[in-house]
């Protein structure tokens, strides 16, 4: 069970906030649920991700000035494209801290690594700047917050061996370590990346020796038997 006064950290991707439009069922229900908890003593720290509008915005822009990856001499800086995501999950962030307005800490805490005391109940944070993804921010708020567990909540069911959408025998893995996670994501970070949890954020988690836990956010029953340290369909890094 949760330690005394544990802050859970918990990033929440775009695609549930805003798969297409605006998910207001996800949000009514997720609310429910940390207000519940908050009522049996966890306290937690919420970042927000951009998701599809991060990435319809970058492609946008892409598209009108030109694609680098084309080799177009109209391709856009790859700040350029990490600050448009990071307007999104701030967009996103200041959603939560309204919909949580009397619990949540007055502000979206835009910058993870500042030194600050939090007493409130929640508090809601987004993205930074470029080169920090919000997995990024996730783990560096674990940190400032000495927590010792992170819930990502996104739209997959687990980790795989193999990217499932292209490849019919990639199988799902409930635990795994860090070492064994990074041989099967990227080495780099690039803007609007799809992957489980950032190369960069899980490079500083190992280090930290942080857990983990990758879950489809649409079964929040999932996040709560997490929370509970329960069993749940879902993987654990660690």
């Amino acid at each position: 069970m949760q330690t005394p006064h544990e802050r859970v950290i918990v990033s929440v991707g775009g695609s549930l906030i805003v798969p297409d439009q605006l998910d207001t069922k996800f949000l009514t229900a997720f609310r429910s649920l940390i207000l519940e908890k908050i009522e049996q003593g966890f306290s937690f720290a919420i970042i927000a991700g951009g998701g599809a509008t991060a990435r319809r915005y970058q492609d946008a822009a892409k598209i009108v000035r030109g694609d680098p990856s084309q080799g177009s001499e109209l391709g856009l800086p790859r700040e350029d494209l990490d600050w448009l995501g990071i307007h999104a999950t701030r967009l996103n962030g200041h959603l939560l801290r309204t919909l949580f307005r009397e619990e949540a800490h007055r502000e979206v805490v835009t910058n993870p690594a500042q030194d600050s005391e939090y007493n409130d109940a929640i508090v809601i944070e987004a993205g930074w700047r470029p080169g920090w993804s919000t997995d990024y921010c996730a783990v560096t708020a674990a940190k400032m917050f000495s927590a010792t567990r992170v819930a990502n909540l996104s739209n997959i069911d687990y980790v795989y061996t193999a990217d499932p959408r292209t490849n019919k025998n990639a199988k799902p893995i409930e635990k795994i370590s860090w070492g064994e996670f990074r041989t099967l994501i990227p080495a780099e970070w690039d803007p609007g990346i799809h992957t489980p949890f950032d190369p960069v954020a899980a490079k500083e988690a190992e280090s930290l020796h942080l857990e983990v836990a990758i879950m489809n956010g649409e079964h929040l029953d999932r996040f709560a038997a997490y929370l509970d340290s329960k069993p749940f369909i879902g993987t654990v890094i660690s």
